[in-house]
This record gives structure tokens, C-alpha cells and sequence, in this order.
């Protein structure tokens, strides 16, 4: 499966974003997504995850309650709404794919990487 990451940009602080990943290729619905984040100078870090299910859903502790990580099987498209932004948020978006797999918090857990869509949340 290849992904495309998209849906980054500038927003101020407080402010609210949804970055999309959308993957080419069959049976979508077997696949986990994931979203990591990797800010200037620090190493790459677990945002969220989605089962392939769907029906579990997992978040980092910084962002819960904030940040909603979704799928849409039909357009082959998971989708991160990212809501009270704030600076500490700002990063390059990473998705990232599994097939037949609940959960991982950790990068080498997922065998298929998106580009990165930048996030920038000014104070």
C-alpha cells in the first residue's frame, strides 16, 4: 500500500486542523493507520492509531481530547482532527500502515510510511 499524507498548514494557536492520509492500493480495511509526529530536532513520536477494525482507537497522552483520529474505508482515507492546537503540536505528520494489526505506539510497528504533511501552530 503507498500513502499520501496531506493537509498541513499554518494555524495559530487555539486553532484547529485535519491533516488526510489517503492510500492506493486494495483492501484498505485491513490495514491499521497510524499518525506520528516529528518536531525540529526531536525524533519521530506516536500521536494516534486506528485499528484496521476500526473499532479501537488509541492516543498519546498530549493530545487526548483533543485530537480525533478517524476512517473513511470507502475513500481509502484515515484522517487526524486536530483541535486546540497548540505550539508544542508543530511538526511533520507522518501516516502509516499495517496490515492486520490493532495497535503500535512505535515506529518500527508499521510497515508502510506517508510522506509527512507539515503542521506549523504559531502563538
Amino acid at each position: 500500500v503507498q500513502l499520501q499524507a496531506s493537509g498541513g498548514g499554518l494555524v495559530q494557536a487555539g486553532g484547529s486542523l485535519r491533516v488526510s492520509c489517503v492510500a492506493s492500493g486494495r483492501a484498505f480495511d485491513t490495514y491499521a493507520i497510524a499518525w506520528f509526529r516529528q518536531a525540529p530536532g526531536k525524533e519521530r513520536e506516536f500521536v494516534a492509531a486506528i485499528s484496521y477494525t476500526g473499532a479501537g482507537t488509541y492516543y498519546t497522552d498530549s493530545v487526548k481530547g483533543r485530537f480525533t483520529i478517524s476512517r473513511d474505508n470507502y475513500k481509502n482515507t484515515a484522517y487526524l482532527r486536530m483541535n486546540s492546537l497548540k505550539p508544542e503540536d508543530t511538526g511533520v505528520y507522518y501516516c502509516a500502515a499495517r496490515r492486520l494489526y490493532d495497535y503500535g505506539s512505535v515506529a518500527s510497528d508499521y510497515d508502510y510510511w506517508g510522506q509527512g504533511t507539515l503542521v506549523t501552530v504559531s502563538s
